[in-house]
């Protein structure tokens, strides 16, 4: 997912509320990477940010092979969750919602680590399930649904895993669809039915056990960047092959008003290096669209560049030449499957979604 800090407006309702009497409201996201939290207030039709972190702490780093967070691990991320706390205080926030995903859930320490934080951070920390972060993942980009779209398939590259959704929005109105998605309850993630308060339906959602660390880290003794990358992308495709509507390959060429949206630092990379930005610029890459083919292009100019000329790179760097990869091969299996002329890229996750949810709950947003 995106590190990114700033968001952008969702058309929705509110109530009349003076921003500088509106409550304050925290979102924190513990991944496999990186460790963000948003503090914002509701304002007009969205929400302003106040404050934000984000830090990469590397939570899940040899837990492909260990199981287990590393003491090494967990002391980085303690010391992340100490800032995130004072801030909290600071602030004076009055809802928070603090999460964390895929390390934390499937590490065999994992429930030792929650306690951890909680006695020497301060930090209360909940280990949501697949569906949950996967509707989160869905709230959080519906400022990038269009009007006219009634498939959407929203996708989540993670450090631990990877979530997909797709939403069939035909029988709701155009000027209903974002409203709609934001009620979107997480039991619905489960039943895949169509829901009659709101029109939406789950076509299919799934979460992959591989995100862009842990599919990385299982083909780590592969050594040649070329064949790492193609073993990774059939790899990952073995795992959404029967994902989505039936017939999906032709159903993609052939839905009307199909749209799909990509939330993480993968797709955000990747947009970011095609229009050869020399630094990230979030106002340029959020919501800007990309084809099928150009994301094929712009991967393959990875490969021929190799490690060297990524590292060079000053939207990947050092740190993420190797991430970048697993990545590129998870999003290039899904758009094999399920090609489109649009791809929107969008900088924004699960923190967002854990806003805009926890405003409308309190009745900000509504």
């Amino acid at each position: 997912m995106s590190n990114q800090q700033d968001i952008s407006s969702l058309a929705i309702k509110s109530p009349a509320v003076l921003p500088e009497k509106a409550p304050l409201f925290g979102a924190l996201d513990l991944g496999t990477n990186s460790c963000r939290m948003l503090i914002a207030r509701p304002r007009k039709n969205d929400f302003e940010v106040v404050d934000a972190f984000s830090k990469t702490v590397y939570l899940g780093k040899g837990m492909d092979t260990t199981g287990r967070l590393s003491n090494a691990a967990m002391r980085r991320t303690i010391s992340a969750l100490h800032v995130c706390q004072k801030k909290l205080r600071q602030h004076n926030v009055k809802y928070s919602r603090l999460v964390a995903t895929a390390a934390c859930r499937q590490a065999v320490n994992g429930r030792d680590f929650i306690k951890r934080a909680r006695r020497e951070a301060h930090i209360k920390l909940e280990v949501i399930k697949p569906a949950e972060e996967a509707r989160l993942a869905v709230v959080g980009s519906v400022g990038h649904l269009k009007s006219i779209t009634e498939q959407v398939l929203v996708v989540d590259i993670g450090g631990g895993s990877t979530e997909l959704v797709w939403l069939d929005l035909t029988n709701v109105k155009p000027e209903n669809r974002r409203n709609s998605i934001m009620r979107l309850q997480s039991n619905l993630m489960h039943t895949k039915k169509f829901d009659a308060a709101t029109g939406v339906k789950v076509v299919d959602w799934v979460s992959v056990p591989f995100g862009v660390s842990t599919l990385k880290e299982q083909f780590s003794d592969v050594q040649e960047d070329k064949a790492a990358y193609a073993m990774m992308s059939w790899y990952f495709e073995e795992y959404i092959t029967h994902f989505g509507p039936s017939n999906s390959n032709s159903l993609a060429n052939i839905l009307p008003n199909f749209q799909i949206i990509g939330t993480s630092g993968t797709i955000t990379t990747i947009a970011a290096t095609h229009l050869g930005l020399i630094r990230y610029d979030r106002q340029k890459v959020d919501g800007y669209e990309m084809t099928s083919d150009q994301v094929e292009a712009e991967i393959d100019r990875y490969l021929v560049g190799g490690p060297v000329w990524r590292a060079d790179n000053p939207c990947i760097g050092a740190g993420r030449k190797d991430l970048i990869m697993s990545g590129a091969a998870i999003l290039r299996s899904i758009l094999r499957v399920w090609p489109t002329n649009t791809l929107t890229v969008a900088d924004r996750g699960l923190r967002e979604g854990i806003l805009y949810s926890q405003m409308v709950k309190q009745g900000y947003l509504s």
